[in-house]
């Protein structure tokens, strides 16, 4: 009969780790969930800028200078 109380202790105890075990983890995968959130939201800033500067005419000092010549002359 002892032996039934203690393995029944035992089996309450790892019950119990294996819940406060399955907590932390839960905790842990959400923490990293946020983290993927955030970073991915990161990622897609980034990509918008680098399409939205890839998407610009990047103007060579000749062609600037030809530019503010022909405003300048317009006046």
């Amino acid at each position: 009969m002892t032996d039934n109380i203690v393995s029944l202790s035992d089996l309450i105890e790892s019950r119990l780790r294996k819940e406060q075990e399955l907590e932390y983890y839960q905790e842990a995968l959400t923490r990293l969930v946020k983290k993927v959130s955030i970073l991915q939201k990161e990622i897609d800033i980034t990509n918008l800028i680098i399409d939205m500067i890839e998407g610009e005419k990047v103007m060579t000092i000749e062609e600037k200078i030809s530019k503010m010549i022909e405003v300048e002359s317009n006046d």
